[in-house]
C-alpha cells in the first residue's frame, strides 16, 4: 500500500505545478508568499525572478504565447497581486492561458484591513476566466489542477490561484489528481453535421470568398489545415493583428492585416466579399471600423470556441461554435478544388494599386518604417517579434513578413504599453532555438525598462529595438489629424535639448550591449551585428518624429473613408 505523505501547503503547491507541467515559473517574493519562496528550493521547474510584478505577468504571458503552453506567475499579496492586474488584463482579452498565483494575507485577517490585504478576487474578476481562494492546504492540488484546465479549456485565458499564508503553512496529505472534472465547466462544443455540411456548400457556391482569421485559429493550432483549405478552393487570406502567421504571408493567396491600419487590398477584399469565412475572431471596432457599413455584400460563417463571440458584434449567417480546427479539418474534404481568376485578379490590382508604402520625409533622417525593414531583412522572417504598443506595434504588423504562427507577439486586445521587453523575455524563455527580438517605442520601452537586466542575467540573447521618435507616437499622429495638431504632453524631447533618457547608457547600465543608430547608411549593419549577437542588446534608431502610419481607417469609419496619406 502506498504511503501518502504529508507536507506543507507550499510544498503541494510546488508539486501541483510539476504535475501540471509547469517548466519556467515567473515571479517576484514578498511576504505573504515566502513559505512558497522556501519550497522552490527542491522545484524541478525553473524559477526566473522578475523585476516588477506587471512585468512577471507579460513575461508568462510571453512564454504563453510562443510556446502554446500555460505561463504561470507567483506574487504576494497585496500590491503584488495588484500590480499583475494589468498583465491579466492583457492576457484575458488576447486568450492566452496563463495561471497566477497570489499570497494572501491568513484566512482569520481577511476583512480586517490587514498589512498588505487585498481582494483579490474581487480585484480580478473581470479580467480573469476564474479565480480562486483557497480555504485549506488539503484544496491545493485539486485548485491547481483546476486552474490549468480552465486556462487551457474553451477560449484561453488566465485564472488567479488565491493563497492565504495559513495554508500554506498547513500540513495536508491531499495528492494531485490524476483527472479533472468540473460539472459546471463544459467548454467543448462540436459543430452539427448540418452545419458542416451548409458551410461547405457556401464555400463551394461563392465567386469571390475571403477567409478572415484571427488569433483564436493560431490558439487552436489551426494554421496547417487553414493552409490547407484557402489553397485548395484558392481562397484569399486576410488576418487580425492577432491572427498574424496563421498564414504564410509569401503566400500569394496572402492579403495580409486587414482592419484599421491594415492592407489596403484586405479590407477592399472584405468589403467586396459575397463570403467571410472568420475563423476565430472577435469582429474587434479596429477592424469593423463602422459596423452598419461592414461586409454589407458577403454572408459571413463565424468559427469560434466561444458562444458569446458569435453574433456579438456583427450578425452572421452561420454560425459555428466549435474548434476551429476541427471545424477545418471535417469542411475539407466536402470542398471542391476551385478557382476564382476573376476574384483574385481584382485582388492582385488592388495590391498593385495600393501597395502600403512610405515615402522619406527629411533627407538623412531614418524612417521608422526602414528601421522595421532592415529587422525583416536581417532576420528573414523567422524570428520570434514582440511588439510594444503605438506606431511601431503597427509598423511591426505591416513591415515584418509573417510566416509562423506563435511569432508575431503583441498585445491587442487590451493595448499594454510596456509589453514588448518582458514578453520577449517569457518568449525567448519558452523557444531558445529561436531569435527574439522587441520591437519597442520610447514610451512603452520606459515602462518595463527595469526587465533587461532580467534578460541580461539569464543569459538570454535577446535583441530589443527602441524606435525613438521623441514622442507617444500613435497618440501624437491622432492629435496631428484629429485634434488640430494640439500635441498636449505628447512629446517626449524638448527642442535644443538631449533625450532623456539615454537608451545606451540605460542598456549598458543593466549590462546589455547598446548601439545608436542615426545615419540610415549604417541602420541595417548595425542590425544585424546586434541580431546575430549572443548576448542581450539594444539598438536605439533616432527616426523622423513625423512619420505617422498609414493607412489609416479613422475610427468609427468605413473602408471608404481610408487615409492612405
Amino acid at each position: 500500500m502506498k504511503t501518502i505523505r504529508e507536507r506543507t501547503g507550499a510544498v503541494a503547491l510546488v508539486e501541483a505545478l510539476e504535475k501540471a507541467g509547469t517548466e519556467v515559473l515567473f515571479g517576484y517574493p514578498g511576504g505573504a508568499v515566502i513559505d512558497i519562496f522556501d519550497s522552490l528550493k527542491d522545484a524541478k521547474f525553473r524559477f526566473v525572478l522578475g523585476r516588477h510584478e506587471q512585468g512577471c505577468a507579460h513575461m508568462a504571458d510571453g512564454y504563453a504565447r510562443s510556446s502554446g503552453k500555460v505561463g504561470v506567475c507567483l506574487v504576494t499579496s497585496g500590491p503584488g497581486a495588484t500590480n499583475v492586474v494589468t498583465g491579466l488584463g492583457t492576457a484575458y482579452l488576447d486568450g492566452v492561458p496563463m495561471v497566477m498565483i497570489t499570497g494572501q494575507v491568513p484566512l482569520a485577517q481577511i476583512g480586517t484591513d490587514a498589512f498588505q490585504e487585498a481582494d483579490m478576487s474581487g480585484i480580478s474578476r473581470a479580467v480573469t476566466k476564474h479565480s480562486f481562494l483557497v480555504q485549506s492546504a488539503d484544496e491545493i492540488p485539486e485548485t491547481v489542477a483546476q486552474a490549468f484546465y480552465i486556462a487551457t479549456h474553451g477560449k484561453p485565458g488566465p485564472v488567479v490561484i488565491d493563497i492565504p499564508k495559513n495554508c500554506q503553512q498547513a500540513l495536508t496529505k491531499a495528492q494531485y489528481p490524476e483527472r479533472v472534472n468540473l460539472r459546471a465547466y463544459h467548454p467543448e462544443y462540436t459543430a452539427r453535421p448540418q452545419q458542416i455540411a451548409r458551410f461547405a456548400k457556401l464555400l463551394n457556391e461563392a465567386k469571390r470568398p475571403v477567409i478572415y482569421a484571427g488569433g483564436g485559429a493560431i490558439a487552436a493550432f489551426a494554421s496547417g489545415d487553414l493552409t490547407a483549405l484557402a489553397r485548395k478552393a484558392q481562397i484569399p487570406v486576410a488576418t487580425t493583428l492577432m491572427g498574424l502567421g496563421a498564414f504564410d504571408q509569401r503566400d500569394p493567396l496572402s492579403l495580409g492585416m486587414a482592419g484599421m491600419h491594415g492592407a489596403p487590398c484586405a479590407n477592399y477584399a472584405i468589403d467586396e466579399a459575397d463570403l467571410i469565412v472568420a475563423m476565430g475572431v472577435r469582429f474587434s471596432d479596429r477592424v469593423t471600423g463602422k459596423i452598419s457599413k461592414y461586409a454589407k455584400k458577403a454572408k459571413i460563417v463565424h468559427i469560434d470556441c466561444n458562444p458569446a463571440e458569435v453574433d456579438k458584434n456583427v450578425t452572421v449567417h452561420l454560425g459555428i461554435v466549435a474548434d476551429v480546427r476541427d471545424v477545418i479539418a471535417n469542411v475539407n474534404s466536402r470542398v471542391k478544388a476551385n478557382e476564382h481568376p476573376e476574384w483574385l485578379a481584382r485582388i492582385a490590382q488592388w495590391k498593385q494599386d495600393y501597395p502600403i508604402s512610405y515615402q522619406p520625409l527629411h533627407p538623412g533622417v531614418i524612417m521608422p518604417q526602414q528601421a522595421i525593414e532592415a529587422i525583416n531583412k536581417v532576420s528573414d522572417g523567422e524570428a520570434i517579434v514582440v511588439t510594444d504598443v503605438g506606431q511601431q506595434q503597427m509598423w511591426a504588423a505591416q513591415y515584418v513578413t509573417h510566416r509562423h504562427p506563435r511569432r508575431f507577439l503583441t498585445s491587442g486586445g487590451m493595448g499594454t504599453m510596456g509589453f514588448g521587453i518582458p514578453a520577449a523575455i517569457g518568449a525567448a524563455l519558452a523557444r531558445p532555438d529561436l531569435k527574439t527580438i522587441a520591437i519597442c517605442g520610447d514610451g512603452g520601452a520606459q515602462m518595463t525598462f527595469e526587465e533587461v537586466v532580467v534578460a541580461v542575467l539569464e543569459k538570454l540573447p535577446i535583441t530589443i529595438v527602441v524606435i525613438n521618435n521623441g514622442c507617444l507616437g500613435m497618440v501624437r499622429q491622432w492629435q496631428e489629424l484629429f485634434y488640430k495638431k494640439n500635441y498636449s504632453h505628447t512629446i517626449l524631447k524638448e527642442k535644443g535639448l538631449p533625450y532623456l533618457p539615454d537608451f545606451v547608457k540605460l542598456a549598458k547600465a543593466h549590462g546589455a550591449a547598446a548601439y545608436r543608430v542615426i545615419d540610415p547608411a549604417k541602420l541595417e549593419s548595425t542590425m544585424k551585428k546586434a541580431i546575430n549577437a549572443k548576448r542581450t542588446t539594444l539598438v536605439e534608431v533616432i527616426v523622423d518624429p513625423d512619420a505617422n502610419v498609414y493607412p489609416m481607417i479613422p475610427g468609427g469609419k468605413s473602408v471608404k473613408e481610408m487615409i492612405f496619406k
